[in-house]
């Protein structure tokens, strides 16, 4: 479908300049990269952030353009949470009409929040216990997991990696490898204070 295929990922700081005209010359460049293959344009509504006297606008009359004037050679991804991205396509009303493929991607289920937190507590060589892990599955069945979002759960891991490690030092003179690896129940936070 496409001439070359390659993908040129892209937010809202490789297209907004700093002065007027700026703005839409730095979206011309990312979007001649781009030619014959796929701008990927993440969180690409904080282009519609900032009022009237903001630089995003330029970018989004320049993307309009573009995606005119390269119909055939460019595809355009413009990825976002679905409440800001409807408001971003309202912004523009030749944005809307050239857009013809909405897809709205499901959240994460809670079984695959978890697959997700073993697998990147597995990368970094931990595991959970039985109990941490059970703690974790409560807190995302509660629900206060931000529409499974892999980025909280992300956050999560990490904060239980470094409670871990504060936990371990404290509290052991000697360590075994299975506490060294293992994350506990006290390990794991409630969520808000990650988010």
């Amino acid at each position: 479908m496409l001439e070359k295929g390659h993908t040129v990922e892209v937010e809202r700081a490789d297209l907004v300049g700093e002065y007027i005209g700026h703005t839409a010359q730095r979206t011309r460049e990312q979007v001649k990269k781009a030619i014959g293959g796929v701008l990927f344009i993440d969180e690409a509504y904080s282009l519609a952030r900032g009022g009237e006297k903001d630089f995003g606008k330029e970018a989004i009359d320049a993307l309009v353009k573009a995606m005119e004037d390269y119909k055939t050679s460019l595809i355009l991804i413009l990825a976002g949470y679905p409440d800001e991205m409807t408001e971003f396509l309202r912004c523009n009303p030749g944005m809307k009409s050239r857009i013809p493929f909405h897809i709205d991607f499901p959240d994460y289920s809670a079984d695959e929040l978890m697959r997700i937190a073993e697998r990147m507590l597995r990368c970094r060589e931990y595991v959970f216990s039985l109990r941490a892990r059970r703690k974790l599955l409560t807190i995302i069945q509660n629900g206060v997991s931000s529409k499974g979002n892999a980025r909280w759960v992300r956050n999560v891991v990490e904060r239980a990696i470094r409670l871990h490690a504060v936990r371990i030092l404290g509290r052991y003179p000697r360590v075994s490898r299975d506490q060294l690896m293992t994350i506990e129940p006290e390990d794991i936070r409630e969520v808000d204070s990650c988010a």
